[in-house]
């Protein structure tokens, strides 16, 4: 009992500091949506501590929070969910590749990219079918709407997978007991 409620009350901490860092962002050049911010840590940081179910629980609320605080009046209901919940749940299957602090530094940084680079290209991939359904009449004249929506969505998702990343391996050297579970239990994990 006590371990569920030490892991709900993470995903619930991670969850509300994915939300207040997404109000931290650089918006450029995106007319219709994404953004460069520090959003995903908490949700990659569930991920590795807590593996698929912290990563996906996570991104499942930071996702539904994030569309009732953005104000998605008159945008198709299935976008919402291809945009929102589905696409930061799916980054948090970046904990299939979580491994634990007494790895070696070599094998904790390859999962970790690994990991986050996973979990960014599912996210796209959500982000990609909803703009090729329901964005393609922003596609310029004459050009392909997939096509389209992989130059829009990668023009963002790539430099938060790198921020992402550079974070990562940081805390995994600094502090891999934060970012990874010991393996012990929860107690030991932070």
């Amino acid at each position: 009992m006590t371990k569920q409620i030490g892991f709900l009350t993470e995903i619930a901490m991670m969850s509300a500091l994915a939300i207040i860092l997404s109000f931290v962002q650089f918006k450029g050049i995106w007319a219709y949506g994404g953004s460069v911010s520090l959003e995903m840590l908490p949700i990659f940081l569930m991920a590795f501590r807590r593996g698929v179910s912290g990563g996906v629980a996570t991104g499942l609320i930071v996702g539904m929070v994030k569309m009732l605080i953005d104000g998605t009046a008159g945008i198709h209901p299935a976008s919402l969910i291809l945009d929102y919940p589905l696409a930061f749940l799916l980054a948090g299957f970046a904990g299939v590749f979580r491994v634990n602090a007494v790895s070696s530094p070599k094998r904790r940084m390859s999962a970790i990219v690994a990991g986050i680079l996973f979990g960014s290209v599912l996210r796209l991939a959500s982000h990609v079918v909803s703009g090729v359904i329901f964005f393609a009449a922003y596609a310029p004249k004459g050009m392909n709407p997939f096509l389209y929506s992989v130059i829009y969505n990668v023009s963002y998702m790539i430099p938060v997978a790198l921020i992402t990343i550079a974070a990562f391996l940081f805390l995994t050297k600094t502090a891999p007991r934060l970012l990874h579970n010991t393996g012990r239990g929860v107690k030991q994990a932070a």
